[in-house]
């Protein structure tokens, strides 16, 4: 896309499609609607013009990356190109491995159950709960 093709401004859930930070745009809406996306620390609107510069607080399961926006572009490509649309601040990078690294050693110290308990266990975990 030239220069002279490239939008000034571009609504925020076409944007992280087209970024590949969402599979589809409904899903990027649902993110926005739900809090998930911060323009500027502020919740925004799906319909919200996003322009270069923007800086975005994006949050997907146990990550929340924050990004600036370096190119605009309406049209869903392949990963590399789209990863060139933004940049990952370092700050950002640094807490997300350094959380990463604190769930995987953590990992090892939760006890899951490898099986949902049995009815009979239920009842024994409500009573025990209700001791005083």
């Amino acid at each position: 896309m030239s220069d002279q093709q490239r939008p000034e401004k571009l609504r925020l859930d076409k944007w992280l499609w087209a970024a590949r930070f969402y599979k589809t745009r409904s899903l990027a809406k649902a993110a926005v609607e739900g809090g998930k996306v911060h323009l500027g620390g502020q919740r925004v609107k799906v319909s919200k013009e996003i322009s270069v510069g923007d800086i975005l607080q994006i949050r997907q399961g146990w990550d929340e990356k924050v990004i600036q926006v370096k190119v605009l572009s309406g049209q869903r490509r392949g990963a590399p190109e789209a990863q060139a649309l933004y940049a990952e601040t370092a700050e950002s990078l640094e807490k997300r491995e350094a959380e990463a690294a604190a769930r995987k050693a953590a990992g090892g110290m939760l006890d899951r159950p490898a099986q949902r308990p049995t009815k009979k266990q239920r009842r024994q975990i409500h009573r025990f709960k209700e001791q005083p």
